[in-house]
């Protein structure tokens, strides 16, 4: 299972919100590439970038960030999420170097895009579906659905998309731990692979996600326990690696 720093990017500075409320934001830095080369050189293995900005607008903002990171680290998985709603956003991040999109808002309000996607993209797309009390939130979280999450996930099943980044708002920048239960259940039912995201704050959730004993877990996204402290990036692969080897 890999363990995922998360640089969230708002007006071209490294953030962390609180339950995806723009008002709550924490500022980390304001080099989004030197804060990639942190984790990079702590031993991360993706990257997930996420455009606030772009999520309101539902247009690339800071896209000169994430392609001066994907340009930095070429051969590094990058994903990013926040705005992409066009077939053209697509092109040219993945142009850029970035390695998966990840589809939120607009797989929710018009499904069918996003099998269009995959077609276009093979391999390439990811669907992100944020949930508060299990039913899909779009718009920056800013508006709730009558979706389930895992309704949704089923429905992607057989478009070809590559994995869900499955987040629980109510969790989401709290450091109160990872919605364990939700993860596995939707990896287990959804059809798809689930990378979580939402409140990882140290080792035990890691542990914990690990000993679910869902297959379909492929990872943690973490970002602001890791620049809190709560969570050592290294220290974090380096136990789930070892857990993975042992099988546990």
């Amino acid at each position: 299972m890999l363990v995922i720093p998360a640089i969230d990017l708002k007006d071209g500075q490294c953030v962390r919100l609180k339950q995806g409320r723009m008002d709550d934001s924490t500022t980390y830095g304001d080099d989004p590439v030197a804060m990639a080369e942190r984790w990079v050189a702590a031993g991360a293995r993706r990257l997930h970038l996420v455009d606030l900005n772009g999520a309101f607008e539902g247009k690339p903002v800071n896209g000169d960030a994430v392609t001066a990171i994907a340009r930095r680290y070429p051969e590094l998985p990058i994903q990013i999420g926040g705005g992409i709603r066009s077939a053209e956003t697509i092109e040219h991040y993945l142009a850029a170097g970035v390695s998966h999109v990840i589809i939120g808002t607009k797989a929710v309000k018009e499904p069918d895009f996003v099998g269009e996607m995959c077609r276009a993209f093979p391999g390439h797309v990811i669907v992100g579906l944020d949930a508060r009390d299990g039913y899909v939130a779009t718009d920056g979280w800013a508006e709730v659905s009558e979706v389930k999450a895992v309704d949704l996930a089923k429905r992607f099943a057989d478009d070809g998309v590559s994995s869900i980044v499955y987040t629980d708002i109510a969790r989401d920048g709290m450091l109160n731990g990872v919605n364990v239960e939700a993860t596995a259940a939707l990896a287990r039912d959804g059809g798809l692979p689930v990378i979580a995201s939402g409140g990882v704050t140290n080792l035990d959730d890691l542990r914990a996600l690990v000993a679910a004993q869902e297959p379909g877990i492929l990872g943690a996204i973490t970002g602001r326990a890791i620049y809190e402290n709560t969570l050592d990036l290294a220290e974090g692969q380096r136990l789930c690696d070892e857990l993975a080897a042992n099988g546990s």
